[in-house]
């Protein structure tokens, strides 16, 4: 990996000529949309799991918020492992995290859901860190925005096939089929990209020695975000992040519940809803970050997007029972723009301004953030469903 061979070891590092970063922005793609898929696996499911297991809305609310704090206990403690292995296998071993956490969920004892949740939440931690490195090493500086947008995309399609195969799955075969589906694209997935680990993890350090206390040591821990406090303009923008996660966390994790318990739709019909919020998601994403390179300002597409999805978020609380299904529709569509487009400019704009030698760093820290915002936001819903009873 090259980002964290640098001048911490007395090595220069070594810019990459922008050529063959097709097979690179395929693979981060892919590992991006598989890990999205596995983390939308309970908010997608929880009809059926809260009659099967008997979880209650507010749990899945807590369920969703551990998940995150998975990928932040990586975020925090991961950057040896990503310097030793290189980002390719970084992000395979999530992968295979995440797949002993979709196991782990079909166990019917208590605390199943819990571990679940959390190693699923720690397979996704690499993606950001890992995919942005590669990314920053071997993307155009010219098209930048738009290929971390592409990249970003992978969350959304990630969604969509969630969104379109898990509750179908489910409802034709039973819950444990759709697990045994997640598990098998993943293996799969984590296969697929095994022919680019070496081009991509060539400077990977072999001498690094793997210990406990490397993972836990004070120094590694505090090395994400020891880079924000130094740099004012990268910590505003992992704050924006922050706020915007709430609101996209929130979404993502009780919009199938609502629409199953409240507004009365099937559990197909409302994963439905889900993967067109998702699909426009991708249109969003790859959109903004094409408008982003052409006017030469993220941060401008960062303003009108926070109103946007504010907007957005004030029409889903004036849904009800009566709302035909177009409208419901028509209002996904729309949030898939508003609401979840915004990750691939903004982690642009933080690999923008991050030194080159520590983009894996500084994007962990942001993404840290961020995922605070992915935590706070469905506890807090959840709290509030639970003193006010309303959605």
């Amino acid at each position: 990996m090259h980002a964290p061979i640098g001048p911490e070891q007395g090595q220069p590092v070594r810019a990459l000529p922008a050529v063959g970063w097709m097979g690179p922005l395929l693979a981060m793609l892919t590992m991006q949309a598989t890990s999205a898929f596995l983390s939308r696996l309970i908010p997608t499911l929880a009809p059926i799991l809260m009659a099967e297991l008997g979880w209650s809305e507010t749990e899945i609310g807590y369920l969703t918020a551990l998940n995150t704090v998975g990928s932040i206990l990586f975020l925090l403690s991961g950057a040896p492992l990503m310097r030793r292995t290189g980002s390719i296998r970084a992000l395979q071993i999530g992968l295979s995290l995440g797949v002993v956490g979709v196991l782990v969920l079909t166990v019917p004892v208590a605390g199943a859901a819990v571990l679940g949740a959390m190693l699923i939440g720690l397979g996704y931690g690499p993606s950001t860190p890992a995919g942005s490195d590669v990314l920053q090493r071997y993307a155009p500086a010219r098209h930048r925005n738009l290929i971390f947008s592409i990249k970003q995309a992978g969350v959304p399609i990630g969604g969509v096939l969630a969104g379109v195969s898990l509750p179908v799955l489910a409802d034709w075969a039973g819950w444990r089929m759709a697990l045994a589906f997640a598990t098998i694209v993943a293996l799969l997935t984590v296969a697929a990209v095994q022919s680019l680990r070496e081009r991509v993890d060539a400077e990977r350090n072999r001498d690094l020695r793997l210990r406990p206390r490397l993972f836990l040591s004070l120094e590694n821990l505090r090395r994400p975000l020891a880079f924000l406090r130094a740099a004012p303009d990268l910590k505003r923008l992992a704050f924006v992040g922050a706020c915007l996660a709430i609101g996209q966390g929130s979404w993502f994790a009780f919009l199938v519940t609502y629409l199953v318990t409240k507004l009365g739709l099937t559990l197909p019909q409302a994963g439905l809803i889900f993967a067109v919020m998702q699909a426009t998601g991708i249109v969003g994403r790859v959109a903004l970050g094409w408008v982003s390179d052409r006017i030469g300002l993220g941060i401008v597409t960062l303003r009108l997007v926070t109103i946007a999805s504010a907007a957005s978020s004030l029409v889903l609380a004036a849904t009800g029972p009566n709302w035909p299904m177009p409208a419901l529709l028509t209002l996904a569509a729309i949030a898939g723009v508003t609401v979840s487009s915004w990750n691939g400019v903004q982690i642009a704009e933080i690999a923008r301004l991050s030194p080159r030698a520590h983009v894996s760093e500084t994007t962990a820290g942001t993404t840290i953030l961020i995922f605070v915002g992915y935590v706070v936001g469905p506890s807090a819903f959840a709290a509030l469903v639970t003193s006010t009873g309303r959605f």
